[in-house]
């Protein structure tokens, strides 16, 4: 093997976010050595876009609020396809991950009586967001990120891993390079825990920023790990749509939970027309009179565009697509005409700067224009409930980049308490299989080499394909025929497709040298892109039904064939595979939750 530099580690984190720095906080404080490799600089992670709140059944604002709750309203809003153990875990756990946040210095926003305020979010029963404004996820990781760097924890910024290392079918480590060099580095590991995050920048319009290429899902995927749920990506309602150098860029939920409204081009409230049947048992005859809709088995009051996220996606879709869209292509959200200029800027100051320097708009005078934008991944790869382990030893998934907790679309809110409740799993697990292994795992020399020898590979290339327009034409595909809608037809011409830009990615060239060379750093990112997209179409075709953040045109209902399992998907002789699982038998005590009438 080249002269390489080399670390040694009891547990390697991959992503620096609120589930990175939770597992390495835990991983700290069990006795584990422990390092974190972050894609970009410590501090932009894609956390601090969870500007919402976290979810949590504290019953500050509702004293009726509690774990079960908490349980029902996500397996529900998941379509329960979601993994019950998590959900559970989720559920009863979070709130303490909250209290334990504030103990170490997290500033939330208060109730009158000094508690702290929750907010009200799509698909939740009662107000149950801890939030701090509308900065949440960025006051998150401000804590968590003074608690780790306090506790000594060393980190490897601008530092991408592009293999992970097996020994005898374990985990043994990685191969990564520095971006600002291009030199490679060895991480030897017990334990690797990903906390990469998601999917985004697979598809073209995206709320994601360049880190989101499916890094984790794909270095699972090729460890011989197994991905679960790739068909559910989440479309969030409400992107920015204009100007275009900002379109998808989100806009929180919490506008609508703070009092927004959605309206089409006719100025009408359009959401009213869209709740679903199971829902509607009464809704109100104007706007000024009442401003919810009733549900007729829990009776409980939420404004329309407070249904979960894929009912406000199609919806949105649907106003567009009828012509009754904004000028630009999505359609307008509305608090200027329901909240004073104050209130907006006191509880909303980073959506009234966002739209004030990006699109010159005044939230507090105009409706903005906004529409769907891929936002979340559902799937990612299978891990056990309690430990947060994947299939592969050593291997453990924490956050966007696992499966399971979800099911077939997310709530609102509770991305930011999964971070913090399975981030604390993930490392504790971590630690003590790696302190309980013993001697380090062996790293095969000549498998570094191999990889190292590819990744340098473009640059042996004069000419070849463009990795920029590759990635152009991934988001495309993506885009076009794997979005918020769709068929068969397009399903396999998708793939079909995709089977041709990875053949173009085999010969994929930069030029230049390894030193800061972003088509370099975009070329490692393409097989990366492809696989995670393979994974989505291929699942994608397989479930003929519509559930969650998954829509097909030709089977727009939900069908009882795929009501209870999931697809598990896994490399075989290096061929994608798929198989049904069956759903994880609930307990009859959680199981008759969903038999009560409240």
């Amino acid at each position: 093997m080249a002269e390489i530099e080399t670390h040694d580690l009891d547990v390697l984190v991959i992503g620096a976010g609120g589930a990175g720095l939770r597992a390495a906080i835990e991983a700290m404080a069990r006795g584990a050595r422990t390092g974190v490799v972050c894609k970009s600089l410590l501090g932009k992670a894609h956390t601090v876009m969870a500007e919402g709140g976290i979810a949590a059944a504290m019953g500050n604002v509702w004293p009726e609020d509690n774990w079960q709750v908490h349980f029902r309203d996500t397996m529900r809003g998941g379509k329960m396809l979601a993994n019950w153990r998590m959900a559970q875990i989720h559920a009863q756990e979070t709130p303490d991950r909250v209290l334990e946040l504030e103990s170490w210095g997290a500033v939330f926003d208060r109730t009158p009586e000094g508690l702290i305020n929750q907010r009200d979010f799509g698909g939740h029963r009662y107000a149950r967001l801890a939030h701090v404004g509308d900065r949440t996820g960025l006051e998150m990781i401000r804590t968590l990120q003074q608690r780790a760097v306090a506790m000594g924890m060393e980190v490897f910024m601008e530092c991408v891993v592009v293999r992970l290392l097996l020994d005898q079918g374990r985990i043994a480590g990685a191969v990564a390079y520095w971006r600002e060099s291009g030199r490679f580095v060895l991480f030897r590991a017990k334990a690797v825990i990903l906390a990469t995050g998601g999917i985004g920048k697979a598809f073209r319009v995206t709320s994601a920023s360049w880190e989101y290429t499916g890094d984790g899902h794909s270095l699972a995927l090729w460890a011989g790990a197994e991905l679960m749920d790739m068909e559910f990506v989440q479309f969030h309602p409400t992107g920015m749509v204009w100007p275009p150098s900002v379109r998808g860029i989100l806009v929180t939920e919490s506008v609508r939970g703070d009092g927004g409204v959605l309206r089409n081009s006719e100025q009408r409230r359009f959401m009213f027309d869209y709740i679903p049947a199971y829902y509607a048992a009464e809704t109100a005859d104007s706007e000024d009179e009442a401003d919810h809709w009733y549900d007729d088995k829990r009776n409980y009051r939420r404004p329309p565009e407070l249904l979960p996220r894929d009912e406000v996606a199609r919806a949105i879709n649907a106003e567009v697509k009828a012509g009754r869209g904004s000028p630009h292509g999505g359609v307008f959200l509305d608090i200027a005409s329901r909240r004073d200029a104050e209130y907006i800027r006191r509880r909303l100051p980073s959506m009234y700067h966002q739209f004030k320097e990006l699109a010159d708009v005044d939230i507090t005078t105009t409706p903005m224009e906004v529409g769907p934008t891929c936002h979340y991944v559902m799937g990612g790869v299978r891990v056990e409930a309690d430990t947060c382990a994947a299939t592969v030893p050593g291997l453990y998934a924490a956050g966007e980049v696992a499966a399971g907790l979800h099911g077939s679309n997310r709530l609102g809110g509770n991305s930011l308490g999964d971070l913090l409740t399975f981030g604390r799993r993930a490392g504790l697990a971590a630690a003590e299989y790696a302190t309980g292994l013993g001697t380090q795992p062996k790293v095969d020399d000549a498998e570094v080499d191999a990889i190292i020898a590819s990744s340098l590979a473009p640059f042996e290339r004069e000419k070849g394909e463009n990795p920029f327009t590759l990635q152009y034409d991934i988001q495309s595909t993506m885009q076009d025929l794997v979005g918020i809608i769709r068929t068969e037809e397009e399903l396999r011409q998708a793939l079909e497709e995709l089977a041709v830009l990875e053949e173009r990615a085999t010969q994929v060239a930069v030029g230049g040298n390894r030193q800061y060379n972003p088509g370099w750093h975009l070329a490692l990112s393409i097989d990366s892109l492809l696989a995670v997209s393979r994974c989505i179409a291929t699942a994608a075709l397989e479930r003929r039904e519509s559930r969650g953040g998954h829509t097909r045109d030709d089977y727009p209902k939900p069908d009882e064939e795929f009501a209870k399992i999931n697809h598990v998907l896994r490399l075989e002789d290096g061929k994608l595979v798929l198989r049904r699982e069956p759903l994880p038998q609930m307990p009859p005590e959680l199981q008759a939750l969903f038999e009560e009438d409240h």
